[in-house]
């Protein structure tokens, strides 16, 4: 018995990092996996492995940032599998920049994927949770919601536009017994941190340092650090978690 048995869970972003790693996650936990992402090519990739571990995965693309291509997407899953149990809009992009340096195109790039593509995905699936009367959304947010952290204007203002989004959607989407909650992770370890550390650094090694003495420990975080955050709020134990923001930074704001 898993503790996703049977349930249906789409996951954007899900072609690599956190939403890949969540993705091998809740199927090995007995979900039926929609492994959604605007690379195909990576989506897919993961799907095979899931499907050669003996999980159940499918792979889509989708555009987080396109009405059309989420409706569409939402209208697959529902016609193949029925129903939908979890969102997990974890797709995102990162912005590096103070108010100065970020350039409004940068700005507006941030906040069309980070913001407007959990709006438009939740809008997709909301409807098939409501006539179902349940659903489990879990909306990527960030730690630096909550904190001050230089250089980061525009994902400061994404990921504070998520946690806010969840809460007012919370409310609304109650009543039909549908729960909306956030992550609040701090720096993980994927791809893309590894890739905008070579960049900035000279040696890789002092933006490590420079992340550590950030938290309360050592250690960096991974991505199943957060991809077991994600399952507990697709899973049934979250039943009467709503509206939260779970904080999985390694002690970033206990230091604030």
């Amino acid at each position: 018995m898993g503790r996703l048995d049977g349930k249906v869970c789409v996951i954007t972003g899900a072609g690599s990092g956190i939403g890949q790693t969540s993705a091998r996650l809740f199927a090995r936990e007995g979900a039926r996996v929609i492994v959604s992402d605007v690379d195909l090519g990576a989506a897919e990739t993961t799907a095979e492995e899931i499907t050669k571990a003996g999980g159940e995965a499918v792979a889509e693309h989708v555009d987080v940032t396109d009405q059309a291509e989420t409706l569409a997407l939402a209208e697959r899953v529902v016609h193949r599998f029925e129903r939908i149990d979890v969102l997990f809009n974890n797709a995102g992009i990162g912005g590096v920049g103070d108010v100065l340096e970020t350039e409004p195109e940068l700005f507006d790039r941030v906040m069309r994927v980070n913001v407007r593509g959990v709006y438009l995905m939740s809008r997709a699936v909301v409807p098939y949770m409501i006539k179902q009367r349940s659903g489990s959304i879990i909306n990527m947010s960030s730690c630096i919601a909550e904190i001050g952290l230089a250089r980061r204007v525009s994902y400061a203002a994404s990921k504070g536009a998520v946690l806010s989004l969840t809460k007012s959607m919370q409310v609304d989407v109650a009543p039909h017994g549908i729960r909306v909650n956030a992550l609040l992770p701090g720096t993980i370890l994927t791809p893309f941190v590894e890739r905008y550390l070579k960049e900035s650094y000279t040696d890789p090694e002092e933006g490590m340092a420079a992340i550590r003495k950030r938290q309360l420990t050592n250690d960096l975080g991974r991505p199943e650090d957060v991809a077991n955050a994600a399952l507990y709020l697709a899973s049934d134990e979250s039943r009467f978690v709503m509206a939260s923001g779970l904080v999985v930074d390694g002690g970033v704001s206990g230091t604030k």
